[in-house]
Parts: structure tokens; C-alpha cells; sequence
């Protein structure tokens, strides 16, 4: 099963992506994840992106395209996989089209602005595991600390006021096209992100099958 998933910053595709992983045995793949790692090592590509991200710019096309056809050929892809952040453009979608045929199923998780804005203020990430929170929806049994492993969380420099406005403004202008491309394939998902993650989860479950 190839998926795409698809919703504005903080509509709650990491989430879902992760009840997805463990229901269908999916490779995760988040090429925001993967371009962050790059940052923290300090890599080339790293210093490359760095800037781009922290303004919520998106990176090139060629770039993203590259790093996602490069991960797709890993073993743990092979049962399918999740693409959480590829593609964010018409022009990636049909590059991704080229590569692996038309996906399954594009999911779309529809949230308005306002409650998008609260959401990306809120969250919180470890940096030791990854593991992610949000201290209105998904809060830490402990604020501030991670359930998994117990490190201290922290806030990503682009979870602000001012770059989430940008990051929203972006995804209307150059992601929320990808809703139209593949409705006209017959192979969009819409799902209400306001209904409770759990009551999306099984909208997904529902649509997918078993």
C-alpha cells in the first residue's frame, strides 16, 4: 500500500501516520523528519536547507525528489510506505507518479487556520527519540517531559506565530493544489481534522480496509 498524506502544518499527519504504521506495517517516511536530521548533523545538505525551513519556505523540488527516491529503495519499503511531507507541489505529485506509478490513496486532513495557528504553538518534540506532543491535544503525562524516554521536550525554532502564518500560507499556495490532483484521480481521502484524532483515525481505518 503506498499513501500519501496531506494537510496543512499541525493537522495531525504525524499522528495518524503513526496508527497507520502499526496497522498496515508501513514504512514511515517524513521528508521533513529526514531534511531536520540533516540540520541537526550539521551536513552539507544541512546548511543548505537550514534557512529555508527556519523561514517556512519549502526546499527545491530536484532535492526533495532526490532524498525520496533514494529512501523509497529500502528494504522496509518494500510492504509500502507512508509519505508525510512529499509530495507538497503538483510538480512533486506528478514527479512521484513517474517514479512509482499512481499511489493508493492520498489522505487529506482538512483543519481552518485558527485552530491550525493554536496547534503549531503548542507543540512540543523530543529531541531524544522524536516522540511528538501537543500541550492542547496530545499532551505529555508529565509537562514538559517525554513519555517514552523522559527527556526534557522542546519546541521547534519554526513552531512560532509568525512562521506558522507562513508555513499555512505556503501549503494554500503551492500544497493545497495536491487536493484537486488527485481527487481527479479518484484516489482523494477527506477526512475532518476537527472530529477528534481518534474518530479520524477510524474515518482512515474505515476508507482503507483491512
Amino acid at each position: 500500500m503506498k499513501l500519501v498524506l496531506i494537510g496543512a502544518p499541525a493537522a495531525g499527519k504525524g499522528t495518524q501516520a503513526r496508527k497507520l504504521i502499526s496497522k498496515y506495517s508501513l514504512a514511515y517516511i517524513s521528508t521533513g523528519d529526514m531534511l531536520r536530521e540533516e540540520v541537526a548533523k550539521g551536513t552539507e545538505l544541512g546548511l543548505k536547507v537550514k534557512s529555508v525551513m527556519a523561514s517556512g519556505s519549502l526546499v527545491s523540488d530536484d532535492l526533495i525528489i532526490a532524498i525520496v527516491k533514494e529512501r523509497i529503495k529500502a528494504d522496509d519499503c518494500k510492504n509500502g510506505f507512508i509519505l508525510d511531507g512529499f509530495p507538497r507541489t503538483v510538480v512533486q505529485a506528478e514527479k512521484l507518479d513517474e517514479l512509482i506509478g499512481n499511489i493508493d490513496k492520498a489522505i487529506y486532513i482538512n483543519c481552518p487556520d485558527s485552530a491550525l495557528l493554536e496547534r503549531i504553538t503548542a507543540r512540543e518534540t523530543c529531541p531524544k527519540c522524536g516522540a511528538s506532543y501537543n500541550k492542547i491535544s496530545v499532551p505529555s503525562k508529565v509537562s514538559g517531559v517525554c513519555d517514552v524516554c523522559g527527556e526534557k521536550l522542546t519546541q521547534r525554532k519554526d513552531d512560532t506565530v509568525e512562521a506558522g502564518k507562513a508555513r499555512l500560507e505556503t501549503f494554500h499556495k503551492q500544497s493545497e493544489p495536491l487536493v484537486a490532483y488527485y481527487k481527479n484521480q479518484g484516489r482523494l481521502f477527506e477526512v475532518d481534522g476537527m472530529i477528534g484524532i481518534d474518530n479520524v483515525t477510524e474515518a482512515i481505518f474505515a476508507e482503507l480496509g483491512d
